[in-house]
């Protein structure tokens, strides 16, 4: 039986009556105790995992996209990607997200889909702007399509890029990672290393040891 079907106590002065008003009155007042105990405990367990998720991505504890000192294996993103199109994949690893955008000048960039402030999903608007724009939706953090750059609210750090590539046939594949801020060829060099000797000597890494084709085409 709801509260506005309980019977209504007796007005006059008999024991039974304040009894009953009594009882009525505790319970209402104990029902809504327990739904504000209840809404506070689950905004206080929500809040303090954001925060703590927040902190561990600031301070390093949680995973990083592309932290792995090597060389990812290539992966298929799409059979096609026309311009002014997204789509989303996983990359590096099954739990990385990210987001492959053509811009509108046939340009492919890729990034990690995971926002730099408490880790939320980030999602490409294509119609804020020539080249749309990178948007988490959390607490209204904006990135710059084209670089990845924070441009409007929180977050502290750039979103890491993925490095994208097409091959003859139209399809696109992920094939390394870059840490936030980190520069292109510094991130190809730290995943190619010594696994890649011909790819990081082209590339110019520092330490790379020069092909011998090339070396003999020097002497």
């Amino acid at each position: 039986m709801s509260v506005t079907e309980q019977p209504a106590p007796s007005s006059g002065p008999g024991p039974d009556g304040d009894a009953a008003a009594d009882g009525l009155r505790d319970r209402i007042s104990a029902d809504s105790l327990t739904t504000r105990r209840d809404y506070l405990r689950i905004v206080t367990t929500v809040s303090g995992g954001l925060a703590i998720g927040g902190i561990g991505v600031a301070a390093g504890i949680l995973h990083r996209h592309g932290d792995s000192e090597s060389l990812p294996q290539p992966k298929k993103v799409t059979d096609r990607l026309p311009p002014g199109q997204s789509v989303a994949f996983r990359y590096p690893g099954d739990e990385d997200r990210a987001v492959a955008v053509r811009l509108g000048d046939g340009s492919l960039v890729g990034y990690s889909a995971v926002c730099t402030h408490l880790a939320c999903g980030v999602l490409w608007r294509e119609d804020r702007g020539p080249d749309g724009e990178l948007y988490c939706p959390c607490h209204e953090g904006v990135f710059d399509a084209r670089t990845g750059e924070v441009t409007a609210g929180p977050p502290p750090r750039p979103l890491p890029k993925v490095f994208l590539t097409e091959r003859p046939d139209g399809s696109v594949w992920a094939v390394a990672t870059a840490r936030s801020g980190e520069p292109a060829k510094d991130a190809l060099c730290r995943q190619f290393g010594d696994d890649h000797p011909a790819d990081a000597a082209q590339l110019g890494c520092p330490g790379a040891a020069r092909p011998k084709a090339a070396e003999s085409r020097r002497t």
